[in-house]
């Protein structure tokens, strides 16, 4: 065997030293050749051409690929190495704050104010619960430069029942609330053409209490799968000492379809107000026996407004409109029966919304309007310094178009930036009642009551908002609206400012120690105020300067059930007037704490 793989060995040698020679000979006697380089060669797009990424092979036959198989012969090898156990690294975690059913807080300040309220829920089962609320402020008044008696209660009681099944859930609300306000604010001129004495007499017969009743009975019921969504219904009674009332009926169902990834979504509305006022403001207030008759109004509107919504990746589009048919069933002003009317609007529901740079940058936009049920009750929540003679009427939004980008500039800043213009009919504005200084005059109209007036008004406004939460412990936010009014009949857009800022701050100073900031800023406001008394010197137009409200609160958390506060209001000490003539509590500071606990 050797032998022969020796010889072997040998014949592949001389065959190659064969090959090499005849290779040698052939190239000896290669020539010569005279080649001219006319001009250097330049390569251009179209002498390249591209490799097909799958070659056509010219093969009339294509070899079948041979299978071959893999084996791996495995052995143990022997290791000294030993591996040491790791341990999982710790993480501290933060104890679970426990969550308690039911709060009661306490708080007593200057101006000899309370503030206290209660919250109490119970599982009546697994399903049913009951829940009730009592809340009640007050304070004794004494506002400094203040004649007539100043001070306020505002006590509510709220009760609710309510269920929650797999399919769908309700709850049945039952609500009292009894205020009490005084007009206090007389003008800065009162009486100065009379007698100390005179004057005196004529403010100690003026008892400017006035006391707000609501009581209201209402209910809501939301489905889980199906196309009927929601109904809300409510009906509520509001009354007041000089014997005005108001009884308010809406019903407002919501039904939900779904078209592959979008949603069909319409609202009905029907919502009837009756408010009637036994007294009336004197057509001539320096003749008060020219008293004019009651205001009553009654209202029903009634509202289909469907929408289509429509996602896709980044876009979010809703397109809607609101058809409302308004029936005017009693319009009786100053005595005149205005009869009955009907009328019928359309209202554009239409909003957009797109994602350009994630949720860093997302910009919307839309155009809505509506019709806006007014009320007494709205107003006095607004104004409760009000003279209870208005005339009560619907103010039609024809449309509010605002455009807007909102997104976060880091992970833990927001903005929000937003234009608008709206136009609105009916817009309601309240402006000062004139005045006399007659014995005879109701409470009410001394310059210390407020009126409701309508105009045909266009908004044009501008928002911002930038909102930063810097850790866990510290939170700021900022915003601000600036706008301008056109009217077309008042000289005025009244009681309204041009600029509102706003800003607040939350710090948790410890486990146990937090507190909070809050400061804003309106601008100044007009209004017109006439006295009758006697020729006014100067103009009846009123300029209520702009006023900045500073807001400290610090906080104590004894434990999980007890936490001790320390309010201070208005710590610029400003005796600024939100409404001409009415000057509010300066500096103000209130010590309480709240409890948690459950049954």
């Amino acid at each position: 065997m050797t032998i022969k793989f020796q010889y072997k060995i040998a014949f592949v040698i001389l065959v190659a030293v064969l090959q090499t020679t005849f290779a040698q000979k052939k190239d000896e006697n290669i020539g010569t050749e005279v080649v001219n380089v006319v001009k250097p060669y330049t390569p251009t797009i179209s002498d390249a051409f591209k490799v097909k990424e799958t070659p056509v092979l010219d093969d009339e036959e294509t070899l079948k690929k041979e299978l071959i198989n893999y084996n791996i012969f495995s052995f143990p090898v022997a290791s000294t190495f030993t591996p040491s156990k790791g341990s999982a690294a710790g993480v501290d975690k933060t104890a679970q704050e426990r969550l308690f059913k039911n709060y009661a807080t306490l708080g007593f300040g200057s101006y000899a104010s309370v503030n206290a309220e209660l919250f109490i829920t119970e599982n009546i089962d697994a399903t049913d619960y009951v829940a009730g609320m009592l809340r009640h402020q007050s304070a004794q008044g004494n506002i400094k430069g203040v004649d007539l008696d100043d001070k306020f209660y505002d006590t509510a009681l709220d009760l609710t029942y309510g269920s929650k099944q797999q399919a769908y859930s309700w709850n049945a609300d039952l609500g009292y609330q009894n205020q009490v306000y005084n007009w206090y604010g007389l003008p800065e001129n009162f009486g100065v053409n009379l007698s100390d004495a005179d004057r005196a007499t004529l403010i100690n017969g003026i008892n400017p209490q006035q006391t707000y009743h609501n009581f209201y009975l209402g209910g809501k019921i939301t489905t889980n799968d199906s196309f009927f969504n929601q109904a809300t219904v409510k009906y509520n009674r509001f009354w007041d000492a000089y014997g005005s009332a108001e009884n308010r009926f809406f019903i407002k169902p919501t039904f939900k379809f779904s078209i592959g990834e979008s949603f069909i979504k319409t609202n009905f509305t029907l919502d009837y107000l009756n408010s009637s006022f036994e007294n009336a403001f004197p057509i001539d207030v320096d003749a008060p026996s020219a008293t004019s008759f009651a205001n009553k109004s009654s209202y029903l509107i009634l509202g289909a407004n469907p929408n289509f919504q429509i996602l896709r990746d980044d876009l979010t589009l809703n397109f809607g409109v609101e058809l409302v048919y308004l029936s005017t069933l009693k319009n009786q002003f100053q005595g005149t029966d205005f009869g009955s009317e009907s009328d019928f609007f359309v209202y554009p529901k239409i909003t957009a919304s797109y994602k350009v740079v994630g949720n860093i940058m997302i910009a919307y936009a839309g155009a809505e309007g509506g019709l806006q049920q007014n009320s007494y009750r709205d107003f006095t929540n607004q104004n409760p310094f009000v003279s209870p003679t208005l005339l009560i009427a619907p103010t039609d939004s024809q449309y509010d178009i605002y455009v807007g980008l909102k997104g976060k500039l880091s992970n833990n800043v927001s903005y929000n930036i937003r234009g608008a213009y709206a136009s609105e009919k009916n817009k309601a504005l309240f402006k000062s009642n004139d005045y006399s200084q007659a014995d005879t005059n109701e409470n009410y109209i001394f310059g210390n009551s407020f009126n409701v007036v309508y105009d045909n008004m266009k908004t044009v406004s501008f928002f911002g908002e930038l909102k930063a939460d810097f850790s866990k412990n510290v939170a700021f936010g900022i915003n601000g609206t600036f706008a301008t009014y056109t009217n077309d009949f008042e000289e005025e857009a009244w009681n309204l400012p041009q600029i509102k800022l706003g800003a607040s701050l939350d710090v948790n100073i410890t486990d146990k120690w937090f507190a909070g900031a809050n400061v804003f800023f309106v601008g100044e406001r007009m209004d017109f105020q006439e006295d009758k008394s006697f020729t006014t010197i100067g103009n009846n137009v009123k300029t209520l300067e702009g006023y900045l409200d500073a807001n400290l609160n610090l906080g104590y958390k004894y434990n999980q059930r007890l936490t001790a506060f320390l309010k201070g209001n208005n710590i610029a000490n400003q005796a600024y007037e939100k409404w001409l003539n009415y000057p509010v509590q300066q500096f103000q500071v209130m010590l309480g704490a709240s409890y948690k606990f459950d049954f």
